[in-house]
């Protein structure tokens, strides 16, 4: 006995056997008055992943935990009417017996400045420079794509040219070097079919700033 079916119900069921399992050869078809899938937009500025730098952090982290726990050691017990700590004392003497035009003074200032400058270059720029962004199709994801890994796909195009010998494909963020060695073919012919074939595997790789392509043809060396 079959069930009454429900006008308001739009829900296509296939023919089933008799013990409610589908039959081989059913096939299930799409509603035509479904909606069409939206299609995919940009999911906004894909930009570099930025490095958690986590050992210079600690570094710095800890060098300055325990020069503020000694100074302030020293602080608490000079007022508790004990000496200075002998360090301090002979800072203290070297700061007021030395000039400015010290080789000594000059040394740490240098130092110091170039610990600061390392310090601020570390957290001005993201880092992780092997990592090429790629381009965001939705807003939560973000994706990028290892540079040796790109340039292994490039070179796999590479070596299916014809009169290609071998080929090495150098991967930086904004360019793309191709050094091959032709065997036959003209070297200018051997050129343009690798500008077009790496050109378009750079595109396929759907990174979000491609580089730019500089390919070099030669003959392989005599001997």
């Amino acid at each position: 006995m079959s069930e009454p079916h429900d006008p308001q119900d739009d829900t296509r069921r296939l023919p089933t056997t008799g013990d409610g399992e589908q039959r081989p050869g059913d096939v299930l078809t799409a509603d035509p008055e479904a909606p069409a899938p939206e299609p995919e937009h940009s999911g906004g500025r894909a930009g570099r992943f930025r490095s958690a730098r986590r050992f210079p952090a600690v570094l710095t982290s800890l060098v300055l935990l325990g020069a503020s726990g000694l100074l302030l050691y020293d602080i608490a017990s000079v007022r508790a009417g004990r000496p200075a700590m002998w360090w301090r004392r002979t800072f203290a003497d070297e700061l007021a017996s030395r000039h400015l035009d010290d080789v000594w003074v000059l040394t740490g200032s240098a130092v110091a400045a170039a610990l600061g400058l390392w310090l601020l270059f570390l957290a001005l720029t993201p880092g992780l420079r092997s990592l090429l962004p790629m381009s965001r199709r939705h807003a939560g994801v973000r994706a990028a794509l290892d540079r040796d890994a790109a340039a292994l796909v490039l070179r796999d195009r590479a070596v299916e040219v014809a009169g290609v010998q071998s080929v090495r494909v150098r991967m930086r963020r904004r360019r793309a070097k191709v050094s091959a060695v032709s065997h036959f073919r003209e070297l200018d012919e051997v050129r343009d079919d690798l500008d077009a074939v790496v050109g378009a595997g750079i595109k396929d790789l759907g990174l979000a700033r491609p580089p730019r392509l500089s390919v070099h043809v030669r003959r392989p060396k005599k001997g």
